[in-house]
């Protein structure tokens, strides 16, 4: 079966992504208003992009009123972000700051989640995250109604006991959740991840 875009409206294009697309890393993005309201939310169009400059990037909408989300709004005006790795544990937490709350709404509050102090931007960490980036922005690029979001990563905060003896994250130590299309997310752990090393052919 071949299926024609041009034939699809943008949900349904949205739709077909997100479900060929998987799994998607989950950026749980963590803010500050200019007025001082914090606010986090999940995005799953996220990557990394360049580590020199180490640079990732995550793509935002727009609220169904046609406005741009807390965090794009928040991005724009302050310039700094914090991203934060999603673990099983934390999935209810995540799962409620992806309700569209008004823009004075603290999602940290709602979440239960705490606010952290980051080292070099203004924006909190999510101090139940084993890993947290704080990211400056990079570039904004507007491409259709979507925001995407280059951010330049100056800081990493690592729990210690998720590090390995090369002072790498030691993934296998963490029940990491990924998004895939719909209300479906999986699961990564320890059992079910493998090792594959490159064939030696000449």
């Amino acid at each position: 079966m071949e299926i024609n875009l041009k034939d699809l409206d943008p949900k349904q294009i949205y739709k077909l992504m997100i479900s060929a697309i998987v799994p998607r890393p989950i950026a749980w993005v963590s803010t500050i208003s200019k007025e001082g309201i914090l606010n986090a939310a999940p995005f799953s169009y996220y990557a990394g992009v360049s580590s020199s400059p180490p640079v990732v990037m995550i793509s935002i909408g727009k609220k169904d009123t046609k406005e741009k989300k807390d965090t794009w709004k928040n991005i724009e005006e302050i310039g700094e972000f914090v991203i934060n790795l999603v673990t099983y544990e934390l999935v209810d937490q995540m799962n409620i700051t992806s309700i569209s709350f008004e823009s004075e709404i603290d999602e940290f509050e709602k979440a239960k989640i705490t606010p952290k102090p980051a080292t070099m931007v203004n924006a909190p960490l999510i101090a139940e995250s084993p890993v947290n980036m704080e990211c400056k922005t990079y570039e904004i690029v507007n491409i259709g109604k979507m925001g995407v979001i280059f951010g330049e990563v100056l800081n990493i905060h690592v729990k210690d006991d998720i590090l390995n003896n090369k002072g790498y994250i030691d993934t296998t130590k963490l029940e990491i959740v990924g998004r895939l299309g719909g209300a479906n997310y999986c699961l990564i752990t320890k059992e079910n991840t493998f090792q594959l090393k490159k064939p030696d052919i000449e």
